[in-house]
């Protein structure tokens, strides 16, 4: 057959271009590859080259292959242009036909300009899918829902990228991403080739969902030149729908619960099932599945025909067992985790810097008057603007002021004091239960919180049952009779905090709902505790328990599994499982710390009895202050000479966002007192500027100095200005991979330089400038004490580092500096040279990655001649070549104090080896010359191996 199939493909001579023999001679081929006839037909008959007659005899053939040896010999018997017509659909319809892509291609097929006039139809049922798939995605991902069923938002109009940085395995950040686009790019960011999965994560309300929504809109209008065809999105929490004895097929799936082909289902399952790389699944919010999904213990299903339950369906796509080469995005909160072998590449979401809360404003609100008045209340208000790092947050306190103006004729004021999570989802609360309200021109509603709270109470009890239920049982996605059992009234749908579903849930065609967001659900559930008079002590601190330190018995789960196996990822809740995520228990922790808090008394106490208020506070500040006492004294500690460090971890960010939501300086006392180290280390917490905030609370109770290390989190520059009552404490401060700015420096000049305890300023990988460099110059001037300054990777050009060496000049302190991998060049170069010479107290330097060159080099060997106390000297990745080599061996002729001498990756070639080899001889107090990547050949540095100080590869 191969070999037949091999002449078949011969092309024909360039004189004789005869169609007609040519579909003769490759009849075979034809009649065996061509599967869609009636594509075919229906272009034959709309370019009058078939009659109706035509028509019927080919469907009257009873098999797919007669079907095909009829149209042939209709078209021979045609003519020549009927048969070159026939020649172009097959290369037109490129779907339709895939088959014949290479035979095509072979014979070198070129249609005349007269044939290229005619009009082909696609009815392929595949090319037709993928333009019901277009529209259907179009629809759906148009607009965005709000707030109240009534409100629907461009998206368009609402959606803005934000921080997203691609990370590794470790999280560890590997560059930002500059489009929705390079999600699917193969060369960003690639962490494994195998890998088909892109996975997204981030804190919740950090945009998760709207960027799959953005990415569909992009694919629906075409935008998103990917070479997808089918685009599937599945929401993870629709499969808690599914019963326990429910099982599918992958093509009912696919087509009955998403989007069903108008045409030939099967062929276009055939079609996937072939080009399963043509397609992209994106799954959105692993962590809300009802069950724990293990990968290695669900059953494999890899027929494509066999039933199974839907979530094996899921895991077996997710694991490449079924549909292996489709592309999958998959979302999930923070501190869920992927198995590596899936991943392609990891994307973290950060939510809005500074810069987009700004372009947000302006998004949401085109008058110039609206925008000023916004940005002057939320710039007097850092605290606000640090709970609008989180897109969602944002969103609600921009929709409070947007209502705010309307209701009091332009004159619209946000909170100006401290305010907490809680504050903020009390107001829209209040926001919305008031649109109820009767309105005009003449009358404004001027009803106070504790009324609009009062005349709500059953509406609210009713959703705080409907979300409690749920959060017990771990479903975000409710079906009518749930929500009727709960007495939810049509009128208390209308309200917005539930919306329902814009397809029936895929448990039945009955309407199903859901709460606008995970942590809105959280709050209505933390109320209905607080004002049910039935819920009891043990029932209100149900979901402390998942703060349970390692050791402690825990209950395995608030709800029974729903299979006998277990679904990506095994054991309880505390079982350190790591597709569990917790959040939704803990945002009602946290919302039932701000409920309880002493400032909401005066609202809660008209609708709960104040003996029931006082029992649960009780028990809440009883039971918070013991979990906090033995949370804290299972964390790991290490003993230096000099520190007791503490290693916190994410779990004690949620403690501080609670105790902060209490307000209770006598709560913020007791963690205070309950901390008992001199060095916190809260790095990779995912701590978002907010959290600086609780983080503030608590630590300003703090009398002795303290060391801080706050990297690789997300803080930014409103991070930095909630830090400010730490700062009179803290000699040791590390915000390194928090992208922070130059205004976020400004803000640490201004405090430290208050206090001058600083020791150590660690602030690599940010985004400062010359400005900020500025800044830390003035820091390091007048911080006498300042021993330890890390600005690596960031955006520092030979005018900051002019700057940064003067002041390091005049510093009679200054132990380590860190530079690698900003723009110094050759003038900041020797600036550093300067300072150099004779420097009493620089003991580490990096200059690393920083453009430096042959006078640059030059100049700071020469300043190493009049050094004697600089023992480690970095110079990797810069463009120093022989010359530079030969003055680093004068150098060593005459400096005996330097140990560390690093020229990695440079282009010293034999010739600078063998200068530096000689000065060896007469240098007995170098440890080490580190020369890898430079253009050496191994058998050029053979001759110096008797050298051992001399490490060239």
């Amino acid at each position: 057959m191969e070999k037949q199939g091999h002449s078949e493909m011969e092309t024909i001579p360039s004189d004789s271009p005869s169609y007609i023999k040519l579909l003769k001679t490759h009849r075979e081929l034809l009649v065996t590859h061509i599967r869609n006839t009636q594509c075919l037909v229906d272009n034959l008959l709309k370019n009058d080259y078939f009659s109706a007659e035509d028509s019927e005899i080919v469907c009257a053939c009873p098999t797919q292959p007669n079907k095909v040896r009829k149209i042939l010999d209709l078209v021979q018997s045609k003519g020549e242009e009927v048969s070159e017509f026939f020649l172009y659909v097959l290369q037109q319809l490129t779907d339709a036909y895939v088959d014949l892509r290479p035979w095509l291609s072979q014979i070198s097929f070129s249609p005349s300009q007269l044939i290229q006039s005619k009009i082909v139809l696609n009815t392929d049922p595949v090319s037709r899918y993928t333009q019901q798939l277009r529209h259907h995605l179009g629809r759906d991902s148009k607009f965005t829902l709000c707030y109240g069923q009534k409100e629907e938002v461009l998206l368009e109009e609402m959606y803005m990228d934000t921080v997203m940085e691609l990370v590794d395995f470790n999280n560890e950040r590997l560059g930002s991403l500059d489009s929705l686009a390079c999600l699917l790019d193969h060369a960003t960011g690639v962490l494994d080739a195998q890998g088909e999965t892109v996975f997204v994560c981030g804190d919740a309300g950090v945009g998760k969902s709207m960027v799959l929504q953005r990415l569909q809109n992009l694919w629906a209008t075409s935008q998103l030149d990917t070479g997808v065809k089918f685009f599937f999105h599945f929401r993870c929490r629709m499969f808690s729908c599914f019963k326990e004895s429910d099982t599918l097929c992958l093509q009912d799936l696919l087509f009955k619960h998403y989007c069903y082909p108008e045409q030939d289902p099967d062929e276009v399952f055939s079609f996937l099932l072939r080009f399963p790389h043509v397609a992209l699944f994106t799954f959105d919010g692993l962590d809300e599945l009802h069950s724990d999904l293990d990968l290695s213990r669900v059953p494999d299903s890899s027929c494509p025909w066999e039933p199974a339950h839907p979530l094996v369906l899921l895991a077996n796509l997710l694991s490449g067992k079924l549909l292996k080469g489709a592309s999958k995005v998959l979302t999930a909160r923070t501190g869920v985790e992927v198995p590596r072998q899936l991943l392609r590449k990891k994307v973290l979401l950060r939510g809005f810097s500074p810069s987009h809360l700004r372009s947000y404003a302006r998004r949401m609100f085109p008058e110039r008057a609206m925008q000023d008045l916004l940005m002057t209340q939320l710039e007097a208000n850092p605290n606000l603007c640090s709970l609008c790092a989180v897109p969602l947050f944002c969103w609600i306190i921009f929709q409070c002021f947007r209502h705010f103006h309307t209701a009091f004729e332009g004159s619209a004021q946000l909170p100006d004091c401290t305010v907490t999570l809680t504050d903020i989802f009390l107001l829209v609360t209040e926001v919305h239960l008031n649109r109820t309200q009767p309105s005009s021109l003449l009358q404004r509603n001027t009803r106070s919180q504790v009324e609009t709270f009062r005349a709500g109470r059953d509406t609210l009890r009713a959703l705080g049952q409907v979300a409690h239920w749920g959060m017990e049982k771990g479903l975000f996605v409710f079906s009518q009779e749930e929500a009727q059992t709960s007495q939810l009234r049509e009128e208390d749908l209308q309200l917005g905090f539930l919306r329902a579903l814009p397809e029936p849930g895929p448990g039945g065609h009955q309407q199903s709902f859901e709460f606008f967001h995970l942590t809105l659900q959280a709050f209505f559930t933390a109320f209905f505790l607080v004002v049910d008079d039935k819920v009891g002590t043990r029932q209100l601190l149900h979901f402390f328990q998942e703060w349970a330190p390692p050791g402690e018995p825990v209950a395995t789960s608030c709800y029974p599994p729903l299979f006998p196996f277990q679904c990506l990822g095994g054991g309880g809740l505390a079982g350190g499982d790591p597709f569990k995520n917790k959040d939704h228990f803990q945002f009602t922790n946290l919302f039932l710390c701000g409920l309880l808090s002493k400032a909401k008394q005066k609202l809660l106490r008209h609708l709960v009895p104040v003996a029931a208020l006082r029992r649960k506070r009780k028990a809440l500040w009883a039971h918070l202050f013991s979990r906090l006492r033995s949370y804290l004294k299972s964390l790991p500690r290490v003993q230096t000479e000099v520190f007791n460090q503490v290693q916190a971890m994410p779990t004690f960010i949620w403690m501080l966002r609670c105790i902060y939501e209490t307000q209770s300086q006598k709560v913020g006392q007791l963690a205070a007192k309950g901390i008992c180290a001199n060095y916190l280390k809260l790095t990779y917490c995912n701590a978002c500027s907010a959290d600086c905030s609780a983080l503030s609370f608590v630590l300003h109770h703090i009398r002795s100095q303290l060391a801080l290390d706050l990297d690789n989190n997300n803080l930014n520059d409103y991070g930095v200005q909630q830090l400010q009552p730490c700062f009179s404490r803290l000699t040791v401060i590390r915000l390194s991979v928090n992208q922070i700015t130059d205004s976020g420096v400004k803000v640490l000049y201004e405090e430290l330089t208050k206090y001058r305890i600083v020791t150590y300023l660690g602030l690599y990988n940010n985004q400062i400038t010359d400005v900020g460099a500025r800044y830390v110059s003035k820091i390091l001037d007048e911080c006498k004490g300042l021993m330890y300054l890390k600005l690596g990777k960031n955006k520092i050009t030979s005018e900051g580092g002019k700057c940064l060496a003067l002041a390091v000049k005049n510093s009679k302190s200054i132990f380590d500096i860190g530079m690698w991998g900003n723009q110094i060049g050759d003038e900041g170069a020797k600036a550093f040279a300067e300072a150099l010479r004779n420097h009493p107290s620089l003991t580490n330097l990096s200059l690393a990655f920083n453009g430096i060159s042959t006078e640059g080099g030059k100049s700071l060997a020469r300043a190493l001649q009049q050094n004697t106390c600089l023992r480690i000297f970095w110079l990797t990745k810069n463009e120093l070549n022989d010359e530079v080599a030969e003055s680093m061996a004068e150098m060593l002729k005459v400096n005996q104090t330097l140990k560390h001498l690093w020229l990695i990756q440079n282009q010293i070639t034999a010739r600078g080896l063998a200068r530096l080899a000689d000065a060896l001889q007469n240098n007995t107090g170098i440890m080490e010359i580190c020369l890898h990547g430079n253009p050496i050949k191994p058998e050029e540095a053979k001759v110096f191996e008797d050298e051992n100080r001399l490490i060239c590869f």
